[in-house]
């Protein structure tokens, strides 16, 4: 009777949890691989709160210092990449693009230690490149041999950067470029039209190497994102594989989102699993470009910002240089991504950052200094940064003017010069936060508040700087906000000024 009893109570108990583990599942299936149903998304606060990322755009690539696409460009007959594989490595056709892959061993790359940096520079989400268009994984894939487990560093670096990313308490990212691929690839398998090897094919021929460099596309199928119904499913296996082995709070695709129902299928699957994942909460974000969000993820503008708020959250990717490693190339400075980052978090944007890493692994000296320099600025000014909200309008100044260079993807460039009487502002409950955008040579006359400003007519019961103490002279006149030049200012060249109002 007892084993018969005790066999009974745990069928019972059984079928219990298997009856709540189906409820959760059905209630975890929220949305459906269509436009209209991912008009439920909702923006997770620490994405709006976050304002800056760090991203490593990092991989075999880098290997022979010569920037971005060169797994493309080294087979493009007559062009500099291909000149300098000529000169470093031979012809395409005998030492290709999956000859440089083992040459990537990143000997020097410490993740704990770089995620440690990049805390201290103020990022507060990491996202790790988790395949290029060179079709090659950085993750421990079971199903795509061509992986950083199986050649190359033969580690899992997509994995080892998200441990260390939850050791400093990061938001951890992984961004995939594949949909392109298909395409952007098809150019291994040319031949020279001139010289001694005219005619003879480059390696991408070869099917031993199919499953790298892909199958030969069909002529017309040269668009951005690959029409071929074959290699959209492949798409969605491997993108399926990334999402249920890491979890990631995001996802990246470097393009709109891919190949109509088949990517409306992954970012539903995408959403699902996080809501699994987080007990009923939605916490993930997706960023994808060209197309406006509409609330149902994340619009990203490579290289590029937004010219006024954005009633939905949205981001900017960009690189303080090229997007790989590149012997002597010129970076950004680090004054340029603090203006950078306070344009966009005024319009209601994050900054996510590309941080050049070297092949091995490691940062040069001159990445060094810009973070440095970033790491200096955040802790004082943090507060005008992280957690805030747009003003009832982005700023004032010579940078408002409709005629700014335009972004690679819309709006306006993300890297811009500045001039002191250029503000932005932010806003946290009821202070407001405004940004000198340049050092002032004299005082600072902001136009937006004054007595009579068509903006706001609040009365400022106080103001001072983020990062001094010491005590500022200003007065509220009809046409402007006038704070007299301290007579010293911070050692940064974006001074923030802490607003409060009389009640």
């Amino acid at each position: 009777m007892k084993g018969k009893f005790y066999s009974t109570a745990g069928m019972v108990v059984l079928t219990i949890v298997l009856s709540i583990t189906t409820s959760r599942q059905l209630q975890a299936q929220k949305f459906e691989a269509t436009l209209e149903s991912f008009k439920q998304y909702t923006y997770p606060e620490w994405f709006r709160d976050a304002k800056f990322g760090i991203w490593a755009h990092w991989g075999p690539q880098a290997v022979p210092r010569q920037g971005d696409w060169y797994a493309k460009k080294l087979y493009q007959e007559g062009s500099d990449d291909y000149k300098y594989h000529m000169a470093h490595y031979g012809h395409p056709s005998k030492f290709g693009y999956k000859d440089i892959i083992p040459l990537w061993k990143a000997e020097k790359w410490n993740p704990e230690q770089l995620m440690a940096l990049y805390k201290k520079v103020g990022a507060k989400y990491f996202v790790s490149m988790g395949t290029h268009h060179d079709d090659f994984f950085l993750w421990d894939s079971r199903i795509h041999k061509w992986n950083a487990v199986n050649m190359g560093p033969k580690k899992d670096v997509v994995g080892l950067w998200q441990k260390a990313a939850k050791k400093e308490g990061l938001r951890f990212g992984v961004s995939e470029h594949l949909g392109a691929s298909y395409t952007w690839f098809q150019t291994s398998r040319g031949a020279d039209k001139e010289g001694p090897m005219a005619g003879v094919p480059y390696d991408g021929v070869n099917p031993e190497f199919e499953e790298l460099y892909h199958p030969k596309t069909a002529a017309d199928d040269k668009a951005w994102l690959t029409t071929n119904p074959e290699n959209q499913k492949n798409w969605l296996a491997f993108i399926s594989e990334l999402i249920d082995t890491y979890h990631p709070d995001l996802l990246y695709s470097d393009s709109e989102l891919p190949f109509g129902e088949v990517g409306r299928t992954m970012l539903a699957h995408f959403y699902n699993q996080d809501i699994a994942k987080n007990g009923g909460k939605l916490e993930a974000v997706y960023n994808c470009k060209l197309r406006a969000s509409e609330g149902r993820w994340v619009q990203d503008l490579e290289r590029g910002a937004m010219d006024s708020i954005s009633p939905y959250p949205w981001q900017t990717d960009t690189s303080i240089g090229d997007w790989y490693y590149r012997t002597g190339q010129k970076y950004m400075t680090g004054t340029q991504v603090i203006q950078m980052l306070v344009d966009i978090v005024s319009k209601n944007g994050n900054l996510l950052l590309n941080v050049v890493q070297t092949p091995e692994g490691d940062l040069e000296p001159d990445v060094m200094n810009i973070l440095k320099e970033i790491a200096a600025w955040t802790p004082a000014n943090g507060e005008a940064i992280y957690g805030t909200r747009p003003w009832k309008i982005y700023g004032e100044g010579p940078t408002t003017l409709k005629n700014q260079e335009k972004g690679r993807f819309g709006g306006v460039k993300d890297v811009r010069p500045y001039a002191s009487s250029d503000i932005r502002f932010t806003t946290k409950g009821e202070t407001l936060y405004a940004f000198c955008m340049g050092i002032p040579s004299a005082e600072v006359k902001i136009v937006s508040l004054g007595s009579k400003s068509t903006v706001s007519i609040k009365k400022v019961a106080s103001i001072k700087i983020l990062g001094s103490s010491e005590k500022l002279s200003w007065k509220q006149e009809a046409d402007a906000l006038v704070i007299s030049k301290p007579a010293k200012l911070p050692e940064w060249p974006v001074v923030t000024f802490k607003i409060e109002f009389k009640k």
